[in-house]
């Protein structure tokens, strides 16, 4: 054997063996989105997680923003600047611009993409799916993760047992609502809310606003986004037609923080307590 091929079989014997214990160099993952931000920091090891999403860090779109702020952000969403991170996996949603994913497949870079979040099964299925690639610890960590949830989720359903559900809508600035098949039709179906847009105008995702049948449903409580009601209900009462609207006239109005509205993870469940506590205050006396 040659000096060089022998100094080549011990190199590669000398991996292998780090890598049995554990000591190869950690997975390096980047995340692309918000969704997976939230997926990506709670089965990682620190020393994975390459780069976030370049929101990851903003609170109004991100449960995690403040643990997010520890790492690394994609300052642009374009392949060149992930590359840069140097990842061997990234994850992507199924509405991640195609020609960001196709440029990446060109590269040769390893993707996950999540297109399953309907549900808070969906949401533990993500997990399961990232965990496993990670390795062992972060599949531990993923079921510890599902438990905590399933055990909220189990003293919800126990405090929300014989409400009756506050008749609700969320609107917004954009000229659509949330009707069925939303995440906010999700919060509604955990925190014994009856979505009106959905029961009553019968709509679907984010439709166009019924302008001429919306103020005449029984809206007893308008969901918004916030921290203080007078600010969160400002526009709307400048907004044909829910300037119009007796609820929002009298403030009625149960506020969730705002990325609880679009959250597509197991931190749903924020969201699922939050707007229960703003609709039934007195399934909640110890709050």
């Amino acid at each position: 054997m040659s000096r060089i091929s022998h100094r080549f079989f011990v190199i590669s014997c000398l991996s292998v063996v780090l890598f049995s214990a554990g000591w190869a160099e950690p997975l390096r993952v980047v995340s692309q989105t918000v969704g997976t931000d939230e997926l990506l920091l709670a089965v990682a090891a620190p020393e994975q997680i390459a780069a976030l999403s370049h929101i990851a860090g903003e609170a109004a779109y991100s449960a995690v923003a403040e643990q997010a702020r520890a790492f690394p952000q994609i300052a642009r969403g374009d392949a060149e600047t992930i590359l840069k991170f140097r990842p061997d996996l990234v994850l992507v949603a199924d509405y991640s611009r195609g020609e960001l994913v196709a440029q990446l497949r060109r590269a040769g870079v390893e993707l996950m993409v999540f297109d399953r979040y309907q549900t808070m099964e969906d949401a533990y299925a993500n997990l399961r799916m990232l965990a496993e690639r990670l390795g062992e610890d972060a599949e531990v960590r993923a079921e510890a993760v599902i438990a905590d949830v399933d055990t909220r989720l189990a003293d919800l359903a126990r405090r929300l047992d014989g409400a009756t559900p506050v008749k609700v809508v969320a609107p917004s600035t954009y000229g659509v609502i949330g009707g069925a098949e939303t995440t906010f039709q999700d919060m509604c179906d955990h925190a014994a809310a009856d979505n009106l847009a959905m029961s009553l105008g019968e709509l679907v995702g984010h439709a166009p606003i019924p302008r001429e049948t919306v103020l005449t449903w029984p809206v007893e409580k308008v969901v918004l986004p916030g921290d203080d009601i007078e600010t969160a209900v400002e526009p709307y009462l400048r907004l044909t037609p829910f300037q119009f609207m007796e609820a929002v006239k009298q403030r009625k109005v149960a506020l969730v923080e705002s990325y609880m509205f679009s959250s597509v993870t197991h931190h749903r469940i924020d969201g699922y307590e939050r707007l229960a506590r703003e609709l039934h205050p007195e399934r909640f006396p110890a709050d």
